[in-house]
């Protein structure tokens, strides 16, 4: 051994760091390159690279155990593949065993995991995946579409928009031979939109109002439903869930046992001592200590109109205070009468 290779042999090394042999360290290459140039390398070259020993890059020199010399990197990497590929086999066998072990179980809980199918709900984010979810879905349906549309901002583009879209849809599945339903708060019997919408629809198309009605809801086929997540209306839930779709179905239905017919003929809605059922409503909402402004969001009015509505229900009743109107309502018996 020369005097210079005993002096790198003697000199203090820095760690080595850890690699596998797919990311060889540089002064491995280097060395390993070097190696393969020149034969062999003398056995201390190799210390401060103890991965191409490790990894069968370098083996002792027979008959010369202070040298080093190159495995050839096709032999080296056959050898490193077939490890490779003995960890995969083995990785397979561990996941025939683990299928075999649970399979049986699965088959036990087979009724919970069906109805804890992870298809069941899923969360559709922003208007055009909302609307597409619809779509695709509307594409196949042919029996039945109930719908909950409460008052929403129907002059805005958005809504104009959104009016388009399903007026399409809508149409496609009454040619096919569908039902629709569809239930809107009072305050949406006379709008222009929603009137022209139903002069322009052909087929068995029907629709029914009431004060109030739930958030926005979609049935599609009794199959699948959409609900919003959200206020801004930006998230919404498909839903296939059996028991969920049940449970939409059932309030739909009596809701709309509820509801005033508007298309295809439309009921009046009769005054009863002079107080309409609009009045009457906000008669007992009243009563029950909603504010205007919260009378307003339910009724799917602005706050003007309901003030309005207020103001005429309490000269019919010859109130002078919000005081005495509470109390009036009640002598009146108005809260009895059943429109």
């Amino acid at each position: 051994m020369t005097g210079e290779a005993h002096e790198r042999a003697a000199a203090p090394h820095e760690a080595h760091p850890e690699h596998g042999p797919e990311d060889l360290c540089t002064a491995g290459t280097l060395l390993y390159t070097q190696a393969l140039r020149e034969g062999r390398i003398p056995a201390p070259e190799a210390a401060a690279t103890p991965c191409l020993t490790a990894y069968g890059l370098l083996q002792p020199r027979v008959g010369e155990p202070d040298w080093l010399e190159p495995v050839a990197p096709a032999v080296a990497l056959h050898r490193m593949l077939d490890v490779s590929a003995q960890r995969v086999a083995e990785e397979r066998r561990r996941e025939a065993r683990l299928s075999a072990t649970f399979e049986p179980l699965m088959r036990v809980d087979g009724r919970r995991t069906a109805g804890a199918d992870a298809g069941a709900v899923r969360v559709l984010s922003g208007i055009q995946q909302i609307n597409e979810a619809i779509s695709d879905v509307m594409a196949d349906a042919a029996n039945e579409l109930l719908c909950i549309q409460p008052n929403a901002h129907y002059g805005d583009r958005r809504g104009q928009l959104s009016q388009h879209l399903s007026l399409r849809r809508d149409q496609d599945m009454l040619d096919r031979g569908g039902r629709i339903r569809t239930l809107y708060q009072h305050t949406q019997r006379h709008l222009p939109l929603v009137r022209a919408r139903y002069e322009q629809l052909r087929g068995d198309a029907e629709a029914r109002s009431l004060d109030e009605v739930t958030d926005r809801l979609i049935i599609v086929d009794r199959r699948v439903a959409f609900i919003p997540a959200d206020d801004e209306a930006t998230l919404a839930l498909e839903v296939r869930h059996p028991a969920l779709i049940t449970y939409f179905v059932t309030t739909f239905e009596r809701l709309w046992r509820l509801a005033t017919p508007m298309h295809p003929q439309a009921a009046p809605r009769p005054s009863l001592n002079g107080v309409t059922p609009r009045q009457r409503i906000i008669a007992s909402l009243l009563v029950e200590g909603h504010t205007d402004t919260d009378i307003a969001d339910r009724l799917g009015m602005n706050v003007r109109t309901a003030r309005v509505h207020i103001a005429k229900l309490a000269a019919t009743l010859g109130s002078e205070s919000r005081a005495q109107l509470g109390y009036l309502i009640g002598q009146s018996g108005i809260l009895d009468q059943e429109g």
